[in-house]
């Protein structure tokens, strides 16, 4: 691990196995406290360097990351294909995705301001002039998990770095390879080494000290509610900013291009194996159209390759372990045991081995099931018919979750019904929830958390506002 820029060992240690054939691919050392102190200590003198770097410099680092990246793009995306088990063409989309994260973030650093603030609209205020500055809020947290370990640790970091803060990373345990990397790139760029350390550990014993440490001002996580609840309740007076998780739904009626969303929505389904915060997990569909459309998506499915993740022709590889093929395939069986019905072979088959999981297609699930309420993080869907709109609408925000949502329709006022009813992040018209451009804003509502990503709305959350007032003197006339 990395602490202040520089290798480091810990007490323990912590194996890194490659999903797809259980193969050792490496080990990293576990953190105890001395190297989490080390690392808060570190991040305090990084902290006071960042704030008196100018925008400039920060925008010129950033810069330099991203096109360290993207010269290791093949390397860095072989080296998550083998860690993560995502397929070698998610994992170049991932890179890729970095590279336009870390540019976005310079762009950011060089035009975070203040505003102009017009005090002579007070009644007391009109021999004064006032403005405010964005100024660093010091040291940010930033916990990542496994499945996009690099692209989300560049959401977090470079943000930070825009606003002229020190971060230190804790990367999810089965995927920290490509993190310690991304921490060698950020310091052979030019960041202070004090204003980077990349630790990895538990989350008991590393995550855990960070959180409640009162130095950092900024905790910003990605992972599962529960354990984003237990964050922001252990937090203190920090800002915590929290991407939690979601079972996104997908509207079809009858007037949208039934190919085009059955195409979409399956590989919004299954894209990493459905270890995506914004998979599609449920697709409800007009009854006018539901047969013909479940006919498209399952033939989709059945089109769909999974296998080693390093094939150029593989389109699912394995989950993140065998221990969550498992679990999700208990809760595939759970909801068969009520009611519910396969409409492809899915599971884990006679010839699945490993952390493998066919694609799952499910239809008549009860509401009350987990693969309905919770959130599968694993590659199977639901199907359900409705009758009108409002139906639809409701049965999406029945969910505890509110990350996105999609709908297809060629009508406009139903786009805009669904768009200022469905309570959730973000509502994709024509398109999956599992579309996402890394300059948008990007959170959720209810239990998929508080605040955005997206370098530019980040990076306020990631800095704080400091008014300046000037009185001016009054003048007496010759």
């Amino acid at each position: 691990m990395l602490i202040a820029g520089e290798p480091a060992d810990g007490p323990g240690t912590i194996e890194v196995i490659n999903p797809y054939d259980g193969s050792l691919i490496d080990t990293v050392p576990s953190a105890g406290p001395e190297q989490v102190a080390g690392a808060l200590d570190a991040a305090e003198r990084g902290a006071t360097l960042m704030e008196s770097m100018p925008r400039v410099e920060r925008a010129a680092i950033l810069t330099r990351v991203a096109s360290v990246l993207e010269t290791r793009s093949e390397e860095l995306a072989r080296l998550l294909c083998r860690e993560v088990g995502k397929t070698i063409r998610e994992a170049r989309g991932e890179v890729g995705r970095a590279v336009q994260t870390f540019l976005l973030s310079a762009e950011e650093a060089r035009r975070l301001a203040g505003e102009v603030v017009p005090f002579d609209g007070a009644p007391t205020g009109t021999d004064r002039f006032g403005f405010t500055l964005r100024v660093p809020v010091g040291i940010v947290v930033a916990i990542t998990p496994f499945n996009f370990p690099l692209n989300l640790a560049a959401h977090k970091i470079g943000p930070a770095i825009a606003a002229g803060n020190a971060v230190i990373l804790k990367p999810a345990s089965a995927t920290p390879l490509t993190d310690i990397v991304l921490g060698e790139i950020l310091v052979e760029s030019g960041l202070p080494p004090e204003a980077v350390s990349v630790i990895t550990g538990s989350g008991a014993t590393v995550g855990d000290a960070l959180v409640t440490d009162p130095r950092p001002r900024v905790v910003t996580f990605t992972g599962s509610a529960d354990v984003g609840r237990a964050i922001v309740g252990r937090a203190g007076l920090k800002r915590c900013s929290m991407e939690l998780g979601s079972n996104a739904a997908v509207i079809v009626e009858p007037d949208g291009d039934l190919e085009t969303a059955a195409e979409r929505s399956m590989r919004g389904a299954f894209a990493l194996a459905g270890q995506v915060c914004i998979s599609v997990q449920r697709v409800l569909v007009h009854t006018s159209v539901y047969d013909a459309f479940l006919e498209l998506a399952v033939a989709v499915t059945e089109g769909l390759h999974v296998g080693d993740p390093a094939d150029e022709r593989t389109d699912i590889g394995p989950m993140i372990d065998v221990r969550e093929a498992r679990r999700a395939e208990a809760w595939i069986e759970d909801a068969l045991s009520v009611g519910a019905r396969r409409a492809t072979a899915g599971g884990r088959g006679d010839s699945i081995t490993g952390a493998l999981l066919n694609p799952t297609v499910l239809t008549d699930v009860a509401t009350d099931a987990r693969l309905w309420c919770d959130e599968a993080f694993a590659p199977v869907v639901c199907f359900r018919p409705y009758s009108t709109l409002d139906e639809a609408i409701g049965l999406v925000n029945e969910s505890r979750y509110g990350l996105q949502a999609g709908i297809y329709t060629d009508d406009l006022e139903a786009a805009l019904e669904a768009a200022h009813r469905i309570r959730c992040g973000g509502v994709m018209v024509n398109d999956v929830p599992t579309w996402r451009v890394d300059l948008m804003p990007y959170g959720g509502e209810k239990d998929s958390g508080l605040g955005r990503e997206g370098p530019r709305y980040a990076v306020e959350e990631m800095s704080e506002q400091r008014v300046v007032g000037i009185r001016r003197r009054s003048r007496v006339s010759a």
